[in-house]
């Protein structure tokens, strides 16, 4: 479900990038005239309502409900690591467990072997 909704949401985004490319902006209306002049064609006449403006307007709430509905499913999409028991004899915390270093290694006494693998000879 999660994955249908996710492709129809890039689809509506593709769709609505096209819609607004292809709207012919109002004729010398560039942000209201650049801030100075014409603040009739800023915030005033708005003019007739073309089909190309009705699809924009659907486009732009499909694609907010659908980003709802996506965040939502999202956040009740639980991993399935989370879900699985901790192994037997495993204990949550920071701390190491005795015996062992911070690198994972062994500490304690020395190895009695040396590098060939040999016991080290008695001092008798």
């Amino acid at each position: 479900m999660y994955v249908f909704f996710l492709i129809l949401h890039i689809l509506v985004s593709l769709f609505l990038i096209m819609v607004v490319l292809l709207q012919s902006g109002s004729k010398g209306a560039g942000m209201g005239a650049a801030f100075g002049g014409s603040g009739q064609t800023m915030f005033g006449a708005r003019g007739q309502t073309t089909p190309m403006h009705k699809l924009t307007a659907v486009m732009a709430i499909l694609f907010m409900s659908l980003s709802v509905i996506l965040a939502t499913l999202s956040s009740q999409n639980v991993s399935d690591l989370a879900e699985e028991p901790l192994p037997p004899g495993h204990e949550e915390g920071l701390a190491p467990e005795p015996g062992t270093d911070m690198a994972g290694g062994a500490t304690g006494a020395a190895s009695t072997e040396t590098a060939g693998g040999e016991d080290a000879p008695d001092s008798d």
